[in-house]
């Protein structure tokens, strides 16, 4: 099983789409592993948009993630990067297709509702910024032989 790591922006937070945002994942069957409702320091916000350091948008970026709490989240499932980022929708809300969580939430680029990791090695750096091993718990899934 793979995991990944997944924010409930703060734009998501203050319209209060947490619960949709992980019924959705639970509903396709993945499993949350790590859950926490947080103010985002400016330093671990600094670490999550490095890739971004020195284009233009990086001082909103930062501005934006630490403007209010984020819902941080691990879920676990087979091929679980690839199909939470199919779930989220493309990265333009106006590409973003109806039923995604960005087609059905979004319209504005600049506050994107969620993000997800983009592969499963940039999801176990996000993991591993946001969360501590003892916060991620392991525990069987009585359906998993269900939703396979």
């Amino acid at each position: 099983m793979e995991r990944t790591f997944v924010l409930v922006k703060p734009d998501g937070v203050q319209r209060r789409l947490i619960g949709e945002i992980i019924r959705r994942f639970e509903n396709k069957g993945l499993k949350l592993v790590g859950l926490k409702l947080m103010n985002i320091s400016k330093d671990r916000a600094e670490r999550h948009y490095a890739i971004h350091k020195g284009r233009p948008f990086y001082g909103d970026l930062i501005q934006f993630i630490t403007s209010s709490p984020s819902v941080a989240m691990v879920l676990e499932g087979r091929d679980a990067v690839k199909l939470t980022r199919v779930m989220m929708g493309a990265t333009k809300p106006e590409d973003s297709t109806p039923g995604s969580i960005r087609g059905d939430f979004e319209i504005y680029t600049g506050q994107k509702l969620v993000h997800g990791s983009d592969s499963p090695e940039t999801a176990r750096q996000e993991i591993e910024n946001f969360f501590t091993a003892d916060e991620l718990v392991e525990y069987p899934l009585c359906l998993a032989d269900w939703i396979g």
